[in-house]
């Protein structure tokens, strides 16, 4: 489900995008390595990932900050 061709993008591009959120503390269960000879990291262990308390108030706050937006512009259309 998190192949890179599900997600329309490069495997290195995802495992960056994956890499960023486990820095953040909003995912866990993957582990990231540096090859010799790679250019980019690799995520390790993808069935094991699980989004952390952490991860959920992100999403949380950011579908609020969503609502919040479409309702004020919204509110801009009606207005105008």
């Amino acid at each position: 489900r998190l192949s890179p061709e599900t997600l329309g993008i490069s495997a290195s591009r995802r495992d960056a995008l994956l890499e960023m959120l486990l820095k953040k503390g909003y995912i866990d269960g993957i582990e990231v390595k540096k090859y010799i000879g790679d250019k980019y990291n690799t995520v390790i262990g993808i069935e094991n990932i699980k989004i952390t308390i952490d991860g959920l108030e992100y999403l949380e706050d950011n579908s609020l900050m969503k609502k919040a937006a479409n309702l004020a512009k919204g509110i801009v259309e009606i207005v105008n």
